[in-house]
This record gives C-alpha cells, structure tokens and sequence, in this order.
C-alpha cells in the first residue's frame, strides 16, 4: 500500500537539499553572489522547515524540497520569465506543499477531532492554504511598491496565481486528509497490538 511516511521521501529530500548546496557552491564560483544568496535562502528555508517538519509525513519533505528547487530555478536562472505554464504551474504547486506541510504543523493537536468532522477538515485546509496566497499576492504588491524591480504583473497575472493558489490548496487539503486517515488508522492497529499483547 502505499503510504505518505515512507522514509524513501526523506532520503530524496536530503539528496533535494543536496542538490541546492551544490547550485550555492557552482554559483559563488561564478561570482553570481546574487543567485547564490537567493539560494542559500532557498536552501535554509528546507533545512528550517525539516527541524519543524519532524512529526509531519516523510511525504510533505518531499514536496516541500522539490518546491524548493523549482522557486529557485524559477527566481534564479529566470525560468519564471520563459514562454509557457512554468510560473503558473510552480505557484500552484509551492502553495500545494505549503499548504500541505502548514496545516500539519497548525492543526497538529485537533487532528483526531477534525477526522470525524472531514468535510470540516477539507474546508478549513483549503481556506488555509487560499489565505496564504492571498497574504503572499498582498506581500508581492507591497514590495512592488517598495522595490525598484518590477515584482507582479497585470491584475490579470494576480487572479491567474490567486486561482493556482486555490487549486493548489484544494489538492492540499485532499491530501492532507489522506495522511490524516493513514496517521489514524496507524495509530489504532499500534493501540489494538499494545491491547492484545497486554492480554497475553
């Protein structure tokens, strides 16, 4: 079956992390000192983030180091600016993953109550995550306003990463549930195997 806590996931995501060090140490060797603080940014976040994530699933490492690498291929090497999906896609995805990994973190003590309430669950992960990208797009807007850089687009460029962010934390919150049924479901076969051990 497959599971979110496979320690596969963890593994990969160190590899991911890998990965970004190395694009850190190729771009100080290039003199690129700009790229090569945006990823080290980059790379401190995932580490700050694998510190918190301990009692998360494996799974949302993962995703959240793959976010990563494509943020910083995005920011860095300008990918963001290339014909083609890859902006609006990547938005959507790093709302998904942090979606995923935040509502985790947030609603830790209160899971086993919201797994009997799941459309309650569904909703309340999902307006989450859409809260999130609408203070990110507010943030994106102040720091045009601040930044000599042009930061966001048309309005039409906001409502296309606020519509991303929305499918992003939909398919967040299916996930979530997900792990959430996984996590339950684990701890009760561990609760039934103490029980009937004590009874032998």
């Amino acid at each position: 079956m497959f599971s979110t806590n496979w320690q596969g996931y963890r593994t990969a995501a160190w590899i991911g992390a890998a990965l970004l060090a190395a694009t850190v140490v190729a771009a100080c060797m290039q003199g690129n000192w700009g790229n090569a603080l945006s990823l080290a940014c980059f790379l401190l976040a995932f580490l700050a983030f694998m510190f918190l994530a301990k009692p998360l699933p494996t799974l949302f490492d993962f995703l959240f180091v793959v976010a990563a690498l494509l943020n910083a291929g995005g920011w860095v090497w300008g990918w963001f600016y290339l014909p083609g999906i890859y902006d609006e896609a990547v938005h959507g995805f790093t709302m998904f993953a942090i979606t995923l990994a935040l509502s985790f973190l947030t609603y830790g003590s209160v899971l086993p109550t919201f797994h009997e309430h799941k459309l309650l669950y569904l909703a309340a992960i999902a307006s989450f995550g859409i809260a999130i990208g609408a203070l990110w797009e507010i943030a994106e807007w102040a720091a045009g306003n601040v930044l000599p850089a042009q930061v966001i687009g048309s309005v039409d460029d906001t409502i296309i990463d606020l519509v991303m962010d929305t499918l992003g934390s939909g398919l967040a919150a299916l996930t979530s549930l997900w792990a959430l049924e996984e996590r339950v479901h684990s701890r009760g076969a561990t609760h039934r195997r103490s029980r009937s051990r004590s009874h032998l």
